[in-house]
């Protein structure tokens, strides 16, 4: 594969580049090398795409809905055919490892399939009546044309979660690539345009978030906006939304703080090995990742030496056999070694990484463990979004309830433990949208709806068949009929 010089727009199926149009640098994490630039669009160039999808989103609605199925079948099809192809993009975007980028096309292709499969099954309800001669159903409905805003840590994946349920249900699609992971959105449009996709029901814009994300949110024309990022970022755009003179639905897909417990009845070395994969997997850019580990007093020192024994075997790079990957920025890494010392200078204990790695190219940072960090500390409260954990040490299970609860978060939670008694109160008690049982932080598949509470999200669920509430609205129908009219 060969990442195109520049990366342009795409809209009514065919790359667009305005003759006036600025642009910006996209970098390789991996290299710090400079790959490609990138179109810097705003509100002309959103506007553009919002006609070309409100041109051809109502004939879209209006077709069969097995039939829009097939064609996320056929997409699948081409995934697994061009694996290789989407591999590479998502390597030369995010500087992942081989296996983790090729794994985003994997995954993406299930989920495709699992959507064409709810083509046969985009079910409303029939309801009775207490009043004679009265039928009641409900209907989804498309709702026209989705905003589907994209984040970087993932861009394959973040397309597909988004795209391909929102396609089923009916609705024309324009895509605001993260100017980080641009080029994606791009090929994944390539992609459905030879499934079959008639012109103009998905188009992709680039551009930084004040310059295109906004006018994307505000057009009275977007009827659902679905965002995966931040929260400070999500906040900004529901309070955008609110402000319309028309209002849409929002899906908030947020950050997370997510507790590990290891309680002193686990499996240490399986709970060793789940809590570096939650806290390093992608570099630590997972809103799912495992950023608190909360460790029985009574097995604390034991689990820290075998914690921190696994986490000096953890392979930085980008190749085949290596398992954390760089961050996605020179600005990320900066911030995060800073977040760090900041860390160690209020009193919390460095005990491994800490620092960028010895590599001269790259954004790669050492996996970091800090303890003795307050709960009340800023890298307690806050999302770091990378290779940085901190150990806690807990009194019991009470204690780990209460920690595990102490942030704005409520994205995932696990717990590590050999009693049915504490895995069920653990259940009950953590205020999060998934908990694993003797598991890692995340996992998610295309039949799993993933979503969190507090700042983590709104409600909203994705993909499974949840993300159908997302991408329709339901529709009452009442028929009253007249049987001596038969």
């Amino acid at each position: 594969m060969s990442y195109p010089k520049t990366v342009p727009h795409w809209i009514a199926d065919v790359e667009i580049t305005p003759k006036d149009s600025a642009f910006f640098e996209k970098r390789n994490p991996a290299t710090d090398q400079v790959i490609a630039q990138v179109a810097r669009g705003g509100a002309a160039d959103v506007a553009h795409a919002l006609s070309s999808a409100a041109g051809a989103a109502d004939d879209w609605g209006r077709a069969p809905v097995p039939k829009r199925g097939a064609i996320l079948g056929r997409a699948a099809q081409l995934l697994r055919e061009r694996e290789k192809e989407f591999g590479e993009i998502v390597q030369a975007e995010t500087g992942k490892p081989w296996k983790n980028a090729v794994a985003e096309v994997g995954s993406s292709a299930d989920l495709a399939i699992f959507m064409e499969g709810e083509g046969s099954r985009l079910y409303g309800k029939t309801l009775p009546s207490p009043i004679p001669n009265r039928t009641v159903q409900t209907l989804r409905s498309p709702i026209g044309i989705c905003a589907a805003i994209m984040p970087f840590n993932s861009p394959l994946a973040g397309v597909a979660w988004k795209v391909f349920p929102a396609l089923l249900c009916g609705n024309a699609v324009v895509v605001k690539s993260h100017e980080l992971t641009p080029y994606t959105a791009i090929a994944f449009g390539k992609l459905l345009k030879d499934a079959g996709l008639p012109v103009g029901v998905y188009g992709a814009v680039q551009g930084y978030g004040p310059d295109a994300g906004a006018p994307l949110v505000q057009d009275h024309r977007v009827g659902v906006v679905s965002f995966t990022g931040s929260s400070a970022t999500g906040k900004l755009i529901q309070k955008m939304v609110s402000g319309r003179d028309v209002l849409a639905k929002v899906c908030l897909e947020l950050g997370g703080k997510n507790p590990f417990v290891v309680c002193d009845d686990a499996d240490l070395d399986l709970a060793v090995e789940l809590a570096v994969t939650s806290a390093f997997i992608d570099a630590g850019q997972r809103c799912a990742s495992g950023s608190r580990i909360l460790v029985f007093d009574r097995i604390y020192d034991a689990f820290r030496a075998k914690f921190l024994a696994r986490v000096e075997k953890v392979k930085v790079g980008s190749g085949p056999d290596d398992d954390c990957g760089p961050v996605i920025s020179k600005a990320n890494l900066d911030r995060l070694i800073t977040q760090v010392s900041g860390a160690v200078g209020r009193g919390a204990k460095l005990v491994a990484g800490g620092k960028p790695t010895a590599s001269t190219s790259g954004y790669y940072m050492q996996p970091t463990v800090l303890e003795n960090v307050s709960p009340n500390d800023e890298v307690s409260q806050n999302e770091l979004f990378g290779p940085v954990t901190c150990l806690y040490r807990v009194d019991g299970f009470d204690d780990a309830v209460r920690l595990a609860n102490g942030t704005h978060y409520g994205l995932t939670g696990a717990i590590h433990t050999t009693s049915l008694h504490r895995a069920q109160e653990f259940i009950t008690r953590y205020q999060g949208g998934l908990v694993s049982v003797n598991g890692a932080t995340f996992g998610a598949g295309p039949h799993m709806p993933f979503g969190g509470v507090k700042n983590s999200g709104n409600g909203f669920r994705e993909p499974g068949t949840e993300a159908l509430d997302v991408y329709t609205e339901l529709k009452t129908v009442v028929i009253n009929h007249v049987p001596a009219k038969v």
